[in-house]
Formats: C-alpha cells, sequence, structure tokens
C-alpha cells in the first residue's frame, strides 16, 4: 500500500470579535503554542465559542446548530469578525470572514486571492484546493465534542461513506461520478434530439423525392404534345381572321345616320299631309256652312248667293289644291317608308355581319389564351426542368445530412455504452469499494489498538458498507447502540484517533489540532480519563491538542498549558 507524502496543515492562530458572547476586543489564541492545553471557565463563558469560531472561519458556519444571524454579538450588533492562520507545506494562509459587514477574503501569502467568483465557488477553492476536506470530515478528525457534533458511530451509512472517502482521498471518484451523470444526462438529450432530427429529415427526404419524381414526369412528348395543340389553334385563329369582313362600326353609323335623315323626313312628310287632311277639314266645314245656311248666325246678317257662289268656289278650289298635295304626300311618304325599309335591311344586315366579328374576336381570344396558357405550361416545365438539378441537390443534402445523423446516432450509442461501464465502475460497489477495503484492515486494526489502550476489550470491525459488528471475549456479537454511553465514548474516541492517524499516514488531510469538547466532562469515568490521557500521550510531538472542559479542578496539572475563559459586563474573555 502507498502512502502518499503532503504537507501537513498546521494551525497557528485564532482571533474573534463580536462573535457570540465576545465583544468589540478581539479574542487571540495561540493554536500551535504547546502539545496540550486545557480550556476552562464557567457555563456561558465562551469555552465553546473558539470552536464556533474556527468553524465559521473556515465554513461558513458554527460547530454548533447555531444560524449566521445568531452569531453576531446582541449586543453590539455588528463587526462580528473572525480570522484564522494556518500554514500548508510552504505557504501561509488567512481566511477572513465577516458579518455586518459581511466579508469573506482568502490570503495566500498575504496576497489576497482571487475574489470574482461566487462565494460558494470561493468556498469550494477554500476546501477543495487548500483544506482539502470540507466541514464534516474536519469534524471528524479535528473534534470530538457532546453538542451538537455527531461521532462517525451515530451517521448514517452514506454519511459514515463521505468520511471516509475524504480521508482516503476517493471521494474524487464521487465528484467524476457526478460528472458522469451529468453527461449521461446530456448524451440522453442528445440521443432524443439525434432520434428527432433523424425522424424530420426522413420525412424530407420522402418529400423531396416525391417532388423529384412529379417534375420528371413532364416528359418531351408532353410538350410536343402542347406544341401540336398550339398549333392547332394558331390555325383555328388565322381561318377565322379570314372569315372577317370589312364591315365596321363605321360603316354601320353611315347607314344610321342615312336611315336618321329618311326618318326625320318621313316624319315632315306625315306633318304635311297631317296638314292637308286638317285644312281639308276645315274647307269642308266652310261649304257645308254655306250650304246650310242662308245668313250669318253670330250678326243675322244674310249671305248672298253671289257671294255664296264665290267662297264656294273658293273653297273648292283649294280643296282641290290640298288633295293634291296630300296625294303628292302620300305619293312622297310611300317611296320614303319602302326606302327606309330597304335600309333598315340593310343595317341589320350590318349588326348581323358586326355581332358574327364580335363573336369571332370572342373565339380568337379564347383561342389565344389557350394558347398563352399552354405556351407558359411550356414555359414553367422548361423552368421546372431546370430546377430538377436544384432538387437533386437538396435530395442529396437531406441524405448526407441522414448519414451524418446516423453516425452520430452510431456515436452516442458508443459514448452510451462507455459511460455504462464507467458507471458501474464509479458506484459505491465499484473501484471505491475495492479502495476501501483495501484499508479497512487498517482501520479496523488502528481502531482495536485505541480500544486496548482505553481498557475495552473488544473486536471492533467495519465492513465495506461501514456497518460495525463487536465482538467480545466470548464471541457474543453486539452493535454500537447495545454499549452503555461511556463505552460508546471510549468508541467514539478510538474511531477520532484512528481517523487522525489514516490521515497522517494518507497525509490527505493530516492537521496539527485536535480539540475535545467536554469529552472529559462526558461518560468516561476515571480510569477513561486516565486511559484517554495515555492516548493523548502517544501523539506525535507536532500535534496541538486543546481539552475544553468544566472540571478544571480534576485535570489541572495534566496538560501544558491553560486558557480561562470569564465573563464581564456581559462579554466573554480569556482571563
Amino acid at each position: 500500500m502507498m502512502w502518499r507524502v503532503q504537507a501537513i496543515i498546521v494551525f497557528k492562530t485564532l482571533k474573534y470579535k463580536n462573535f457570540l458572547s465576545t465583544g468589540d476586543s478581539m479574542t487571540e489564541i495561540d493554536l500551535n503554542y504547546s502539545s496540550t492545553t486545557l480550556v476552562v471557565g464557567q457555563n456561558g463563558a465562551g469555552k465553546s465559542t473558539m470552536l464556533d469560531a474556527l468553524s465559521f472561519a473556515l465554513f461558513g458556519k458554527a460547530h454548533r446548530n447555531i444560524t449566521k444571524a445568531q452569531l453576531v454579538n446582541s449586543i453590539n450588533q455588528k463587526d462580528c469578525k473572525v480570522e484564522v492562520e494556518f500554514g500548508v507545506g510552504p505557504n501561509d494562509y488567512r481566511v477572513v470572514r465577516g458579518i455586518k459587514p459581511n466579508k469573506f477574503e482568502i490570503y495566500k501569502n498575504k496576497t489576497l486571492v482571487n475574489q470574482e467568483s461566487h462565494n460558494k465557488e470561493y468556498q469550494r477553492v477554500l476546501e477543495q484546493n487548500i483544506l482539502k476536506l470540507n466541514h464534516k470530515s474536519f469534524h471528524q478528525i479535528v473534534v470530538l465534542g457532546s453538542s451538537s457534533f455527531i461521532p462517525f458511530m451515530q451517521l448514517p451509512s452514506n454519511h459514515r461513506r463521505e468520511v471516509i472517502e475524504d480521508l482516503l482521498d476517493i471521494n474524487v471518484f464521487s465528484k467524476m461520478n457526478s460528472i458522469l451523470k451529468e453527461r449521461v444526462s446530456v448524451l440522453k438529450e442528445q440521443s432524443r434530439s439525434n432520434h428527432s432530427s433523424l425522424e424530420i429529415v426522413n420525412e424530407k427526404i420522402g418529400t423531396q423525392q416525391k417532388y423529384v419524381d412529379k417534375l420528371k414526369q413532364l416528359s418531351y412528348n408532353q410538350k410536343t404534345e402542347k406544341l401540336k395543340d398550339i398549333n392547332e389553334l394558331t390555325e383555328s385563329i388565322n381561318t377565322l381572321m379570314l372569315s372577317q369582313t370589312s364591315t365596321n362600326d363605321m360603316s354601320k353609323e353611315s347607314v344610321q345616320e342615312e336611315l336618321n335623315k329618311l326618318d326625320r323626313k318621313i316624319r315632315e312628310i306625315e306633318k304635311y299631309e297631317h296638314q292637308f287632311k286638317l285644312k281639308q277639314k276645315t274647307l269642308a266645314k266652310e261649304l257645308k256652312f254655306y250650304d246650310e245656311n242662308e245668313a250669318c248666325p253670330t250678326c243675322t246678317q244674310a249671305i248672298t248667293e253671289e257671294f255664296k257662289a264665290e267662297r264656294t268656289a273658293e273653297a273648292k278650289s283649294k280643296f282641290a289644291e290640298f288633295e293634291a298635295g296630300k296625294k303628292q304626300a302620300g305619293e312622297t311618304l310611300s317611296s320614303l317608308t319602302e326606302k327606309q325599309r330597304v335600309i333598315s335591311g340593310e343595317l341589320q344586315e350590318i349588326q348581323e355581319s358586326l355581332n358574327h366579328q364580335y363573336q369571332i374576336g370572342v373565339e380568337i381570344r379564347e383561342a389565344q389564351k389557350q394558347i398563352d396558357k399552354l405556351q407558359k405550361e411550356i414555359t414553367d416545365a422548361e423552368n421546372e426542368t431546370g430546377s430538377i438539378d436544384e432538387a437533386t441537390t437538396t435530395l442529396n443534402e437531406l441524405s448526407e445530412k441522414k448519414a451524418s445523423l446516423v453516425e452520430e446516432k452510431s456515436d452516442i450509442a458508443d459514448k452510451s455504452s462507455y459511460n455504462t461501464v464507467i458507471t458501474e465502475m464509479l458506484k459505491d460497489t465499484g473501484i471505491k469499494t475495492k479502495i476501501i477495503k483495501q484499508y479497512l484492515p487498517v482501520i479496523n486494526n488502528l481502531t482495536n489498538k485505541y480500544l486496548q489502550i482505553l481498557d475495552f476489550f473488544v473486536s471492533f470491525n467495519l465492513d465495506d458498507t461501514f456497518k460495525e459488528s463487536i465482538r467480545s471475549r466470548h464471541r457474543d456479537v453486539f452493535s454500537y447502540d447495545s454499549f452503555s454511553e461511556g463505552e460508546k465514548q471510549r468508541i467514539d474516541l478510538a474511531l477520532l484517533f484512528t481517523w487522525r492517524m489514516v490521515a497522517k499516514m494518507k497525509n490527505s488531510v493530516a492537521t496539527n489540532l485536535l480539540i475535545l469538547d467536554e469529552t472529559f466532562d462526558s461518560s468516561l469515568d476515571a480510569e477513561g480519563v486516565n486511559n484517554l490521557t495515555k492516548i493523548l500521550g502517544t501523539l506525535d510531538e507536532d500535534t496541538n491538542v486543546f481539552i475544553i472542559s468544566h472540571k478544571g479542578d480534576l485535570l489541572e496539572g495534566k496538560f501544558e498549558d491553560k486558557i480561562e475563559f470569564v465573563k464581564t459586563k456581559n462579554f466573554s474573555k480569556v482571563a
């Protein structure tokens, strides 16, 4: 088994103010001063505050279950600030966080690390690139306490896996698996898109093929047939044009004008004839008057025979003249009427000729329409014949696109098969389990070693699903929950020191710092306290242990250094 050499995280100083119960004066703790430091004080004096401040500085949240808003001192209510300095190999780091105002800065060798990214990304840089551990792993390796901390054995199996993966530095496979899932999702979307595109292209190819076939249906024989129809229509037009006469609207107007003149003459003669008749009627009345009367009815004057004879002769002479005029008018009227009949006949023939010519014109225009239509069909056909190449080119392009999509489909299928194999490898039951199985004997051996130092003689074993089996000397099988709180505490301590040793061997998350938060105040009896002290004595010289406890009087003198927290005027500080 190969162990990788990597620099240890050496925590140096922790500073904080207006954090929880601390006031505006900066509290400073040297984390690298002595091997063992006892931290004491009354309840509420601020002993565990240092642990919350360290956790907040590194991970943006307290060790205990305290909201960010509650971290600000309730009296000053602003300017909460926490700083931690540590070294990794040749590099020195300083992390500064603040609330009201908010602040998050990382300095490497006194130079601010680029802050352009979002806070989450900035935190990821701190955890993955600098510390090489997350909040959960930090508290499994650095902290053992009884407040909100959950010991390894009380974690669900999936969280136990996360802790060990961080310790063994194999969580990269989980990240790879997460990335792979995203790629599989993208690949599925690409497959759906490819399938849809193939269906669309196949449909377009079918439609385009039908279009090309339709264009090719217009053959040379069809064009020849249309040209033949055009020739027949042209001959028909020529025949119709030859059948046209010289009669035109001007001839009709001339005859009509002559007929109109004749009509006017006839009306004039009829008027004269009527006047002759009226005058004859008047003369007839006059003759009758002289024949029937001997005296004037008006003036009663006698009418002489001589006067009667004179007037009668004059009236008969005029009557004869009017009769001759009437006869002449009748003869003239008869002649004009005959002429009118002849001219009307000519006008009717002209109209019939014009109607015939109009009909011929309609037929010529209709024939010309048919010629134009056929000519257009031929022109369109010639153009379509030219567009067959374009249509065929489009069809070829669609076929090439289909070939590309088919190739893409094959490539997606290959990638999917490849991803399936990788997925199996990256599952919890895959390569990670194989690596973990290599380390499980070391983990179990170290745990049992520390259990023996703590005078707890059982056989502790974790399997590759991180379930425990614990056997007594008599081979009785127990689980973690079967033991008393004191016995559970010993198992937790043994695992804590195991994780530290594994981390040190693996050098993925090794650190100088170990904080025991009220561990000596819990369920350990006097012998357990002595045994825990023995374990602390086995730690490397470069380890700095802080023991937070209420039992300062019992632990006095057992450790190299001591820090006492006191509360003055509602503010916590170092005495």
